[in-house]
C-alpha cells in the first residue's frame, strides 16, 4: 500500500518560516535593483549562500558526494531552481508590479501538484488537494487584489518570464526528489547553489561587468538578506520539507508569499491593507486547511 505524503506540524512550521523568508525577498529585490543589475543580484545571492552552506557542511563534517553524476545533478538543480527562476523573476519585477508578479508566481503550486501527481504515486492529485489548491490560489489573488488580474497580458514578456519561472520551480521540486536520495539536505543545498554560482558568475560579469561595490547601506542590507536568509537558510528548510512532505506540498509555499509580502509592505512602507486582503487571507487559510485535511476529519465522521 502506497502512503500518501502529508504535511506534519513540524513541516507546516518550516513551510511558514520559508514563506516569511522568501516573502521578504520581494522587498529585498526591489531595494537591490535600484543600484544593482539583475544578473549581479542573482549572482551575489547564490554565491553568498554557497559559501555559507559549504562552511556549515564543513563544520558539521557531513559527507560530500564523490560521484560526477551527482555534481551534474547539482548543476542541473542550480539551473532550474536558482539561476533560471531567480533571473526571470528579478527581471520581471522591473517591468510588472509586485502584485501581478506574485499572482503569476503562485502558479508554481499548480504546476507542482500536477507534475508531482504524474511523477510520484504517493502524491496523486486527489479531489481534495485540487480543491484546496484552487482555494489557496484564489485567496492569494484576493489578498494581492483581483484588480491586478485585469492587467494580465499573455503577450507580455515579463509576465511570461514569471510564469516560466513557476514551471522551472515546479520541475526543480520534482527533480530534487527524484535524484537526491541519501544525501544530507545541507549538502544538496550547497551543491545546488554551487551549480547556480558556476552559471551566474560568468553571466553577470559578461553582461553587467564587475560590480562597483560602492552601494548604499540599504542595498548592501538587501543583498545580504538575499544571500544569507533567502539563500542559505531558506534552502536548508526547503530540502527538509521536500524530504518530509513531498514536492507538491513543499511548493504550497508559493501561495503564502504574496500575502506575507503585503503584510511586510504594510509594516516597512506603511502601505494600507484593503478589506480584500483580509478576505484573501481567510480564503487562503481555508485552502491550506483543505489540502492538509486534518481539519476536515470531524466532518467525515
Amino acid at each position: 500500500m502506497i502512503v500518501q505524503k502529508t504535511i506534519s506540524p513540524r513541516s507546516w512550521a518550516e513551510l511558514l518560516a520559508l514563506a516569511f523568508i522568501w516573502g521578504a525577498s520581494f522587498l529585498s529585490n526591489r531595494v537591490a535593483l535600484a543600484e544593482v543589475g539583475v544578473c549581479t543580484v542573482v549572482a551575489m545571492r547564490v554565491l553568498t549562500g554557497m559559501v555559507l552552506l559549504w562552511g556549515y557542511v564543513w563544520y558539521k563534517g557531513l559527507a560530500i558526494p564523490r560521484k560526477p553524476l551527482i555534481w551534474l545533478f547539482f548543476l542541473i538543480q542550480g539551473l532550474i531552481n536558482n539561476a533560471i527562476p531567480f533571473t526571470l523573476i528579478v527581471w520581471g519585477q522591473q517591468h510588472i508590479d509586485s502584485g501581478l508578479a506574485s499572482i503569476l508566481n503562485a502558479s508554481t503550486v499548480v504546476f507542482a501538484v500536477v507534475f508531482a501527481s504524474l511523477a510520484f504515486p504517493d502524491e496523486r492529485l486527489t479531489p481534495r488537494r485540487a480543491v484546496g489548491v484552487a482555494l489557496g490560489f484564489l485567496g492569494m489573488a484576493m489578498a494581492v487584489g483581483l484588480s491586478a488580474l485585469r492587467h494580465l497580458d499573455v503577450t507580455s514578456a515579463a509576465q511570461l518570464a514569471v510564469i516560466a519561472s513557476s514551471v522551472s520551480y515546479a520541475c526543480a521540486g520534482i527533480f530534487a526528489r527524484k535524484v537526491f536520495r541519501g544525501i544530507a539536505p545541507q549538502v544538496i543545498a550547497a551543491g545546488m547553489l554551487t551549480g547556480a554560482s558556476v552559471v551566474m558568475l560568468p553571466v553577470a560579469l559578461l553582461t553587467e561587468g564587475w560590480p562597483s561595490l560602492s552601494y548604499t547601506p540599504a542595498t548592501w542590507g538587501a543583498l545580504a538578506y538575499l544571500g544569507v536568509f533567502a539563500g542559505a537558510l531558506a534552502y536548508l528548510l526547503y530540502y527538509r520539507v521536500l524530504a518530509a512532505a513531498g514536492a507538491g506540498n513543499l511548493l504550497l509555499v508559493t501561495l503564502l508569499l504574496a500575502p506575507i509580502a503585503i503584510v511586510l509592505g504594510a509594516v516597512v512602507f506603511a502601505e494600507a491593507l484593503s478589506p480584500g486582503a483580509y478576505a484573501g487571507f481567510a480564503l487562503l487559510a481555508l485552502g491550506l486547511a483543505v489540502i492538509d485535511g486534518r481539519a476536515l476529519r470531524p466532518f467525515r465522521h
